[in-house]
């Protein structure tokens, strides 16, 4: 399908979601959403200020108390929550085209984003039906059983790498589990989220269930820190994270935090490089390296090393750098202006720490903020481009030579998000996946998502899960109730 028939006429302006209202807010103050492959203005939205975080909150408030949907018989909020799904299905092609515009990725990939997006809300409409307590055993003169409630009002903040998918993503069991939301996308990249609540109303979630406030980091430290506000679940940088705790902290609110990565992807001399090195391709350049689960550190068993690089740089000089609406792109634009300087400094810094650059490696003139994928050898643990999240197309290529090796390696991080592991060994496989102190690990594949599946990080990847059934408990307080007979 040909993108460029399903443009969207976008307004000068987009309105926020409040109560049901789509309004502009009390603050005059407007941020510009720019395509990140020109730098030219899509739209503006509100820098949503202290009245308008409080009104969403009363919105939000007021809809959990008088149960408007948490009290909606099961099936009900099931039946919604697939409407809901058909909705995103029928308009899949323009969400996809808007992420594109708004965030920078291929095409391809904003496909499939919104289609994991769609996999969860699927999912977790059957939740509501399949929410079931717990019957205790206990004497003949007690009753004792546990329920699980909704835990209230949620402040669901969004990043910018994946804005639609992870909407969905923390939308879906929230609202499963029967509690109302205020959701704050990242200031770049609002408005596929803007469009899921309009997609809400339509399917016909009560209005003031969920609530959509732009605006940038004030806005969601004022959401965070807001009384009213019962549960975060957050995804995006470590440091903000660690802000958020902190936010949390004096009402102690209930926290899903995932956050950032340097995750490892192990290749072991018995690896079948024909698939392992096209996957190590994708799981670090993918969406431009833009992603917390990105396997940027390559440990690579020296006895393979050779013939490995001497696969993977010529699989990384043929990728494909271009906008994301061009369509057969590999590496679209980094989301903004502040993101390129970020990658093309640790570029920088990655020569002078003494690494060798075997591919790539020098930005590309604008219009547009493209940085060509880039390889490291010689990259020694210590690095910092080895330690820290570069967060863009840069990969680190690590030798090791024995089983424990790579596997002390790969722990030796403050992370703990992901890793990937390649080899044809059964019991390799599972000893290896077993010592890797990783939230995720994937053998002989990487960065596969199933909505029944929880995914999140240990260390300061994050605490939490999205996704499975340990989200939903997420939005869930369980309540215990003995009653003598």
């Amino acid at each position: 399908m040909d993108p460029s028939t399903t443009l969207p006429r976008l307004p000068e302006h987009e309105p926020m979601l409040i109560g049901g209202d789509w309004t502009k807010g009390t603050s005059t103050q407007r941020i510009p959403v720019l395509d990140p492959a020109t730098g030219d203005l899509l739209t503006t939205v509100t820098q949503a200020g202290d009245g308008d975080v409080d009104a969403a909150v009363a919105a939000a408030s007021a809809a959990h108390r008088d149960g408007r949907w948490r009290s909606l018989p099961p099936r009900r909020r099931r039946d919604v929550l697939l409407r809901l799904a058909d909705l995103v299905e029928r308009d899949a092609e323009e969400l996809a085209v808007l992420e594109t515009l708004d965030n920078g990725k291929a095409i391809e990939r904003a496909r499939g984003d919104v289609d994991l997006g769609l996999q969860a809300i699927r999912h977790f409409a059957g939740t509501p039906t399949r929410l079931t307590g717990t019957v205790h055993a206990a004497g003949p003169d007690r009753h004792v059983y546990s329920v699980r409630e909704p835990v209230g009002v949620v402040a669901a903040v969004l990043p910018w790498n994946f804005p639609f998918m992870i909407a969905a993503w923390k939308l879906a069991p929230a609202l499963a589990a029967g509690c109302t939301v205020v959701v704050k996308p990242a200031e770049q990249t609002p408005l596929t989220a803007l469009r899921l609540a309009a997609l809400c109303l339509e399917a016909g979630v009560p209005e003031g269930v969920v609530n959509v406030l732009t605006g940038d980091g004030r806005t969601g430290a004022e959401l965070v820190g807001h009384p009213g506000v019962a549960k975060v679940s957050f995804t995006g940088s470590t440091d903000v994270g660690r802000m958020i705790m902190a936010a949390a902290a004096p009402s102690i609110k209930r926290l899903t935090l995932e956050l950032g990565g340097k995750s490892a992807n192990i290749v072991f001399d018995d690896a079948d490089l024909d698939a392992a090195v096209p996957m190590a391709v994708r799981a670090v350049f993918g969406h431009s390296g833009q992603m917390c689960t990105a396997g940027s550190r390559l440990l690579v068993q020296r006895s393979v090393l050779k013939e490995f690089l001497d696969r993977l740089v010529p699989a990384v000089e043929t990728l494909r750098i271009g906008p994301g609406l061009s369509g057969g792109i590999n590496i679209g634009p980094l989301v903004s202006q502040e993101q390129f300087d970020r990658v093309t400094g640790y570029v920088e810094l990655g020569r002078a720490e003494g690494a060798q650059v075997a591919v790539g490696g020098q930005p590309l003139p604008g219009p547009g903020w493209f940085v060509p994928p880039t390889v490291f050898t010689e990259v020694t643990p210590d690095m910092r481009i080895a330690r820290e999240e570069i967060f863009g197309p840069v990969a680190a290529v690590l030798p090791f030579d024995t089983e424990e090796e790579a596997i002390a390696l790969a722990n030796d991080s403050d992370y703990g998000l992901a890793a990937g592991v390649w080899t044809t060994g059964l019991s390799r496989a599972h000893r290896t996946a077993s010592a890797l102190a990783a939230g995720t690990v994937w053998v002989n594949t990487y960065n596969e998502f199933d909505p029944a599946v929880a995914f999140g990080g240990i260390k300061q990847s994050g605490l939490g899960r999205d996704l499975g059934d340990a989200a939903v408990d997420g939005f869930t307080e369980l309540k215990s109730v003995t009653i003598a007979l």
